[in-house]
């Protein structure tokens, strides 16, 4: 089993605690956002547990933590980009403490281990295809010797983020237009001894020389495990992602990051009562299990063919 932790929220910058006490436990609780009152309690031993994928824009709490960990295999989603406080709020100064917090944990856990994600890119009147090719050029010239991978996306408008996108006058770009950008891109990655991909990307950018990527990649797992996996595409996700299946660990709305492109949560009032519910103890975050929960065991177990690679 590969565990997602988290698409839903970033539980590394914000419930780090509550999620190494579920490791110590073996245990956690998730509960079914398409049907509110089924929860499945779901072991997380290591013995089913085959890898861990964490995604975070900010991992900083747990760079002290990560001898928690031991026992188990896992890499980092690192999302850093070129944006301010009008599109991410909530982020500490990107070149005075974000990326210096990239170098620290590609120090502790390897470089492999730490992908670099500069997504979901959106053009504005401020946010230029000029700017992004700066402030991608800068990121990358300080991750030069951190990261071996970065990804890349565009922004996919959503229902839920369109009043977010008008605010800031969000511009839909042509295929050509995206293709200029994606080249330059391109070549700043090479630069900088990266390999570059696309995260559930419905453009072609091959003529670029960007493949379509995965995030929670069976390549790279089986690199970092040294063994084989038996385990298929994951069905739930997008047509046009390629990641292989996981579990996941998160819950919506509880993200207090407060980026205004994010598909996660549906709004700062919901957020803040989901939080407020926090405990580093319970067995679910930022939630309790009540008498109308209807809780199943869900069948997880490793998906190793053989044992290890000699």
């Amino acid at each position: 089993m590969i565990l997602s932790v988290s698409r839903r929220t970033d539980i590394p910058h914000y419930y780090s605690e509550w999620f190494l006490n579920r490791i110590k436990e073996g245990y956690l609780y998730v509960r079914n956002p398409m049907n509110y009152h089924q929860v499945s309690k779901i072991m997380i031993t290591p013995d089913v547990v085959d890898c861990i994928v964490f995604w975070s824009k900010n991992p900083e709490p747990m760079l002290e933590k990560l001898a928690r960990l031991n026992g188990y295999s896992y890499y980092f989603q690192f999302t850093l980009t070129g944006y301010g406080k009008d599109i991410e709020p909530f982020l500490p100064h990107k070149e005075k403490e974000m990326i210096p917090i990239f170098q620290k944990l590609s120090d502790a856990i390897g470089k492999e281990k730490v992908i670099w994600r500069y997504d979901p890119i959106l053009i504005t009147d401020r946010y230029t295809k000029e700017y992004h090719i700066k402030a991608f050029r800068t990121i990358a010239e300080n991750l030069n010797g951190y990261c071996k991978k970065v990804v890349i996306s565009f922004v996919d408008l959503y229902d839920k983020i369109k009043k977010n996108m008008n605010a800031v006058n969000w511009k839909e770009q042509t295929k050509e237009e995206i293709l200029e950008l994606a080249a330059a891109m391109a070549e700043i990655a090479k630069d900088n001894k990266m390999e570059i991909e696309t995260c559930a990307e419905k453009h072609d950018l091959s003529s670029c020389g960007i493949a379509h990527g995965c995030c929670i990649d069976r390549v790279l797992i089986e690199k970092i495990i040294g063994a084989p996996l038996k385990i298929n595409k994951d069905k739930n996700q997008r047509a046009e992602c390629g990641c292989v299946e996981s579990i996941e660990t998160g819950a919506y709305d509880t993200c207090l990051t407060g980026c205004i492109y994010c598909y996660a949560n549906h709004g700062r009032e919901i957020v803040k009562a989901n939080t407020a519910r926090y405990d580093v103890n319970s067995p679910i975050l930022c939630d309790r299990i009540t008498q109308e929960d209807r809780i199943s065991v869900k069948a997880v177990k490793s998906c190793l063919t053989t044992s290890k690679y000699i």
